[in-house]
């Protein structure tokens, strides 16, 4: 019997013994901490089962190396945490007006999302926050890369935006003998906050509500408030009751106002911010993700594509108003995160942001840590991503050049790495 019972603990000690650990080792010739905001020379990451368990570089102690680790050297080469897009619609194509998409079948949009995030992946964007999206796409999305099964960024969806009845996040474009509400459309405090609910029971990991009138919907008007302070301070409890964050696309200033004082996280666009938007939003430390690079793309080709006369319009008033905006906030020390609006122009050029973040006051390791450090904790996911840092995510993007002498090299990715794995390699090309 004792002979037998050995056997049996040996046996089941076997069996719970863990999988031998995956290692993979990254060198470079520098590396961005964005963490301290310096340049680490020589640097050597060690990944493991997908995390980062160690970062050394030149003069520090002699790295661990695990036998048969894989290597991926990238000689020439700095590299940068993977980087994060607060701000995209996966499921939204910029070739396509709100007419002309209407000749297509229901999925069409939904069909595209693959191909879109893939283009984000090979564009060094490895984390991305889908503010609103049809038919819980996002959530699709995230489900099947999680599982493998199609190549795209760690997404953080948020399922149907939140709206007022003919809001900017309403259905505006139809006549009233076709028109359906859309599924995030509500009014009244309590009507939101059952909105909220349904939104994270199917999926939802970010809350996007929509405070203002928009750019590109139809018979509404960037700097209209939408909500009231009540309903978006209801909308924010909730989602804070539930562990979830909250992202408002706000343009008019009245709107941001009353968003930050409604304890809403992040205020997206955020296009017409007064002086006191920007000082709540520093007193409060709310985030402000605005995208002042895509008017490039929607002025050249948006007729072209279909885009509304109207909508061009609004997107002309207020573009370089929001520009200038974007200065002022950084000037007086908001907290500023990296978002896009990937979607409206092509998703494989959001990176296109960067050179506008610096121009309009941002220094390039500044505009860098937007993507990354700030974007991390903008998420709340200052654990996994947006830095090489031990414990996070295996996530990175080497260029080969000096991002911080010329921030343009991050809109032309050499490599792409994601949990410790090559995504995307260009060297040669």
């Amino acid at each position: 019997m004792r002979r037998f019972f050995l056997a049996f603990a040996a046996s089941a000690a076997a069996l719970a013994a863990p999988a031998s650990a995956e290692s993979v080792v990254v060198t470079a010739d520098r590396m961005v901490d964005v963490l301290a905001g310096r340049v680490v020379e020589e640097p050597v990451i060690v990944i493991t089962d997908g995390r980062i368990a160690s970062v050394v570089g030149r003069g520090g102690a002699r790295p661990i190396i695990p036998e048969g680790a894989t290597r991926i050297d990238l000689p020439g080469h700095t590299i940068l945490p993977g980087l994060i897009d607060l701000h995209v619609h996966l499921d939204s194509s910029p070739y396509y007006g709100p007419y002309e998409s209407l000749q297509f079948t229901d999925l069409f949009d939904a069909v595209q999302g693959p191909t879109f995030a893939r283009d984000m992946l090979e564009a060094g964007f490895t984390t991305v926050r889908n503010v609103g999206s049809d038919l819980y796409a996002d959530v699709a999305y995230k489900q099947a890369i999680d599982e493998g099964r199609i190549p795209g960024p760690r997404i953080v969806p948020a399922a149907h935006a939140l709206s007022a009845t003919g809001g900017h996040c309403d259905e505006t474009f139809l006549p009233p003998s076709l028109h359906q509400p859309a599924p995030g459309v509500a009014d009244g405090p309590q009507a939101l906050r059952n909105r909220v609910r349904e939104m994270r029971r199917n999926g939802a990991e970010v809350i996007k509500v929509c405070a203002t009138g928009g750019v590109f919907s139809r018979n509404t008007e960037p700097g209209q408030q939408q909500l009231s302070e009540d309903e978006l301070r209801a909308i924010a409890e909730e989602a804070h009751q539930w562990g979830l964050r909250v992202a408002a696309h706000a343009h008019g200033a009245a709107g941001i106002r009353a968003a930050i004082r409604a304890g809403i996280d992040t205020i997206e666009h955020a296009s017409l911010i007064d002086a006191e938007g920007i000082r709540l939003a520093r007193e409060r430390g709310t985030w402000l993700v605005m995208d002042i690079f895509n008017t490039e793309y929607t002025q050249s080709q948006g007729r072209a594509n279909g885009i509304l006369e109207d909508n061009l319009r609004k997107d002309r008033e207020i573009a370089q108003a929001q520009r200038d905006n974007f200065r002022a906030a950084h000037r007086a020390g908001v907290r500023m995160a990296f978002g896009s609006d990937a979607g409206v122009m092509p998703h494989g050029s959001a990176a296109g942001q960067f050179r506008y973040m610096v121009e309009y006051g941002m220094t390039p390791l500044e505009a860098i840590q937007a993507a990354t450090r700030n974007a991390a904790q903008a998420l709340g996911r200052e654990g996994d991503v947006g830095a090489i840092a031990p414990g996070r995510f295996g996530d990175i993007v080497a260029v080969d050049g000096d991002p911080l002498a010329d921030v343009r090299q991050l809109e032309s990715v050499d490599v792409v790495i994601q949990n410790g794995r090559v995504v995307s390699d260009r060297r040669g090309r």
